[in-house]
């Protein structure tokens, strides 16, 4: 794509000049503490980059899904902290996205300083599908940065938004790809253009209809296609087995029939089941044929045999691309799929393999196992726009940066 990077600003020069930064800081927290600071740690290069060239940064974010108002417990508070305690100076943070608040210390702000915006989606109009409305929220977001502000998108994460933050600001200022943004783009188009054969992607997560797409662009460019996680059950169920209490979507048992029909020799499905008796960390567990699921009981992990089979098939790529856990990895009793997927890819890398984890879930798995991030040659920071954009959809935040 042709887009002018943070480079092309950098060298039109900054000091002293407003920038406004889109980054994903969506992380996950517990009782307000981040569990996963990845997402943050990644937009680091961009904003100290602007920093010591004397920009006066101002950065918008979102965390969790608000409804549109003010609500505590999605404060950026936390994420300002981390921001800080990475870039090794002070990050003042607004009280509110665009009120007197923002203006004030938008106003007060010098070369080098950083500034982050409460939680962009406390205020409607940034997801609101009228285009005036976010074009108001667009205009007021560009007139803290000052006159001749520039605007960086670097939340990969967002890119297939079409968001006030994301999209209408962009029309609004000179626009340039974050390095973080230029990276994803950069491994996606090798995923998409150019992947070295043996190629094998590994889906895992808990829904079908979420993946549907992927799996329909990738099937016919792959050579191995792994199905774990929940959608397993659906693809099994269309195969005639009794999947028990496990998470089935009948409504979509037609689709996997017709996906199997074509894609048969492609599509790997797990051989071995490892059930609980119920949703839970203390859930009494065995392991079974994918074809014997006892009733009453539910999938939450793929089995030995299909780790061992799965690994075979990785061990020989050269391409792998893995969105989605093989199971609930936050219960240990369930959570040997996920690592022993993991560690067959990172064997698969130290063999030369180029592997790329599609963001969200697999990311949070990789580092609740324990696993070394550099054991995978890139950890994606999205999960919905890396999948978007491998189904070959237009992603409104990158076709922008393009105008």
């Amino acid at each position: 794509m042709a887009v002018k990077t943070l480079q092309d600003l950098l060298d039109a020069g900054v000091e002293g000049r407003g920038v406004l930064v889109r980054s994903d800081f969506n992380v996950p927290l517990e009782d307000g503490t981040i569990t996963d600071p990845g997402r943050i740690q990644a937009s680091i290069p961009t904003l100290e980059a602007l920093v010591e060239a004397g920009a006066k940064v101002i950065v918008t974010a979102h965390l969790g899904r608000p409804d549109g108002k003010p609500d505590a417990k999605y404060s950026l508070a936390p994420v300002a902290a981390k921001l800080g305690e990475l870039l090794g100076r002070h990050v003042q943070l607004a009280g509110d996205v665009v009120g007197q608040d923002a203006e004030a210390r938008a106003e007060g702000l010098t070369d080098g300083d950083v500034l982050l915006l409460e939680n962009i989606r406390f205020d409607p109009r940034e997801t609101s599908k009228d285009e005036s409305e976010r074009a108001a929220l667009a205009r007021e977001l560009v007139a803290l940065a000052g006159d001749d502000a520039a605007f960086v998108s670097d939340g990969f994460g967002v890119v297939h938004r079409k968001q006030a933050s994301v999209y209408d600001v962009a029309q609004l200022l000179p626009h340039y790809a974050g390095t973080l943004v230029a990276a994803e783009v950069e491994v996606l188009a090798k995923l998409t253009e150019d992947a070295a054969r043996p190629y094998a992607v590994v889906l895992g997560g808990s829904k079908v209809s979420d993946k549907l797409g992927v799996i329909e662009a990738l099937a016919p460019k792959v050579d191995t296609l792994v199905i774990g996680g929940g959608m397993a059950f659906t693809f099994l169920a269309a195969q005639g087995y009794s999947v028990g209490n496990s998470l089935l979507q009948e409504d979509q048992i037609g689709v996997c029939k017709d996906l199997l029909e074509r894609f048969g020799d492609v599509i790997h499905l797990p051989v071995d089941i490892v059930v609980g008796d119920k949703f839970a960390a203390d859930a009494e567990a065995k392991t079974v044929k994918a074809s014997e699921i006892p009733d009453g009981w539910m999938g939450l992990d793929i089995g030995p045999d299909s780790v061992s089979r799965f690994a075979v098939v990785l061990s020989n790529a050269k391409t792998v691309f893995w969105n989605g856990p093989a199971g609930v990895f936050e219960f240990d009793k369930f959570s040997a799929g996920t690592k022993g997927i993991a560690e067959a890819i990172i064997k698969a890398t130290e063999k030369g393999a180029f592997s790329v984890v599609g963001g969200g879930d697999s990311a949070a798995a990789v580092r609740t196992l324990g696993l070394p991030d550099d054991g995978f040659s890139h950890i994606s920071t999205g999960g919905g726009a890396s999948l978007e954009y491998l189904e070959g959809k237009q992603l409104p935040g990158l076709s922008v940066l393009e105008a």
